[in-house]
């Protein structure tokens, strides 16, 4: 349904109430967008408490982030440099949020990647969270550091500074920022508690299935998280981590977003070269044993 610019502007406002009253960001921080095409964005503006503002402040504005009209004293966030890196890698998506959640930012202050897969509704719906490097706010170093991640995630915390999500529309972005930080207090309050326990990797696969079904828009990571589960019929009965750690499979959020390597993917039945390779060395260990 198509919505006037009117209503897009107060749809912003009140993403801004929700995040700003949810405690995701303090004082003026925290920015978001809407894509309306290619060459036309609504986007909030710098300096201002997102938790009040009002429709004249929203900025309109182009494919290089200058304003497309007049705006009063409002001025675009400077940040929405990250957000074109997203429009411009995804074309599905049409809204970016990005905001400071306490518990998802301090697991991007430790370095901890939101990578265990430990609750369905996680595991369907946002899949796992990412660290992107460290660049400086305001500048291209963070919408560079993006660029690993964006064809797998919707979601992505950025190290020592905070979270991105982004979706098919504004809501879905805002929601993906509430599973963030959600999914973030759980893994913590486990983590307190002894420990998480994952869902098995066949189980996680059976997910993915139903995230399929269900028709979710989006990427999802899992097959490049867990490669073997989708090379055949059969499924891994252990948990991720503890497949990563018997394989030596990588887990670092910084490989994340890349084809996995030879040494990150789960072990699969040999080739005929293998098997020959296999044959010459058992050959000459044993004659190397019957000459001695």
């Amino acid at each position: 349904m198509y919505k006037s610019d009117y209503e897009i502007k107060k749809e912003l406002c009140e993403i801004g109430r929700r995040i700003y009253n949810d405690g995701f960001v303090a004082a003026n921080d925290g920015n978001f967008s809407v894509k309306i095409d290619d060459n036309t964005y609504y986007v909030t503006p710098t300096g201002v408490s997102k938790g009040f503002m009002t429709p004249d402040m929203i900025c309109k504005v182009d494919g290089e982030g200058k304003l497309k009209e007049s705006n009063g004293p409002w001025r675009p966030s400077s940040e929405f440099k990250m957000h074109l890196k997203v429009y411009q890698e995804r074309p599905d998506v049409k809204s970016v949020v990005h905001a400071h959640p306490p518990i998802a930012t301090s697991f991007a202050i430790a370095g901890i990647p939101l990578d265990k897969l430990i609750m369905p509704e996680a595991i369907i719906f946002l899949g796992a969270v990412p660290i992107a490097q460290y660049g400086t706010p305001s500048t291209m170093e963070i919408p560079e550091s993006l660029t690993p991640y964006l064809q797998d995630y919707d979601a992505i915390l950025l190290a020592n500074h905070g979270a991105l999500s982004f979706g098919c529309d504004l809501n879905t972005a805002f929601f993906r920022m509430e599973s963030t930080e959600f999914y973030a207090k759980l893994l913590f309050y486990a983590r307190m508690l002894g420990g998480e326990q994952e869902i098995p990797c066949g189980e996680v696969k059976k997910l993915v299935e139903l995230r399929k079904e269900f028709g979710v828009p989006g990427k999802h990571p899992m097959e490049k998280l867990c490669p073997g589960c989708y090379a055949g019929d059969d499924t891994c009965a252990m948990s991720p981590t503890d497949a990563n750690e018997k394989y030596g499979v990588e887990s670092s959020a910084a490989y994340h977003g890349f084809q996995p390597l030879p040494s990150q993917v789960c072990p699969t039945p040999s080739g005929n070269a293998d098997i020959e390779a296999i044959v010459k060395e058992v050959t000459k260990r044993v004659l190397e044993q019957y000459n001695k």
